[in-house]
C-alpha cells in the first residue's frame, strides 16, 4: 500500500517534465548524395542580452531515419552548429559545434566574440529562413 503514493508521485512528476519538441526546417536545397541542412525551430530564441537569434542547425539525409540529428539539444548523435545571427547586420557568431564524436559546448564569452558576415549560399539561406520569422521567437 505504500508504494501507491510513491508510484502516484513519480507519475505526476513524469507528465511535469517539459517535453522536448523538434521542428527541424530545411533551408538549403539537397545536395546529390540527399544531404540537407536545417535549423530547429523549437531550440531557436532571441537572446535577451544581445538582441541576436540563436539557433541550431544540424545536416541529415533526406528520406533517411532518423532523418535528423540531434535527439536532444547537446546530444551526440549528430552534426550541426549553433550560431546567433543578427538579421538586421546579416552577420553571424559561431556559438558552438556538435558531432558524434564531440558533444555540444557553448562558448561562454560567445557575446564579445567578433561576428563574421553570412557569406555564402548556406549562411544566406540560413538567414533568409530564420530572419522571416524574426518576431515569432521566444525571448531568453
Amino acid at each position: 500500500m505504500r508504494r501507491a503514493p510513491v508510484i502516484a508521485a513519480l507519475s505526476a512528476l513524469a507528465f511535469a517534465l517539459p517535453a522536448v519538441a523538434e521542428t527541424w526546417t530545411p533551408y538549403t536545397e539537397p545536395t546529390d548524395k540527399g544531404l540537407q541542412w536545417s535549423f530547429d525551430r523549437d531550440y531557436s530564441y532571441r537572446d535577451a542580452a544581445s538582441g541576436r537569434i540563436v539557433v541550431m542547425t544540424a545536416i541529415g539525409k533526406v528520406g533517411a531515419t532518423p532523418r535528423m540529428g540531434p535527439s536532444a539539444p547537446g546530444a551526440a548523435d549528430g552534426v550541426g552548429f549553433v550560431y546567433a545571427l543578427d538579421c538586421k547586420a546579416r552577420n553571424l557568431i559561431p556559438m558552438g559545434s556538435y558531432s558524434p564524436k564531440k558533444p555540444l559546448e557553448i562558448a561562454s564569452g560567445w557575446r564579445g566574440e567578433a561576428a563574421k558576415k553570412a557569406d555564402g549560399s548556406d549562411d544566406a539561406a540560413l538567414m533568409r529562413q530564420v530572419c522571416s520569422a524574426e518576431g515569432a521567437y521566444p525571448t531568453k
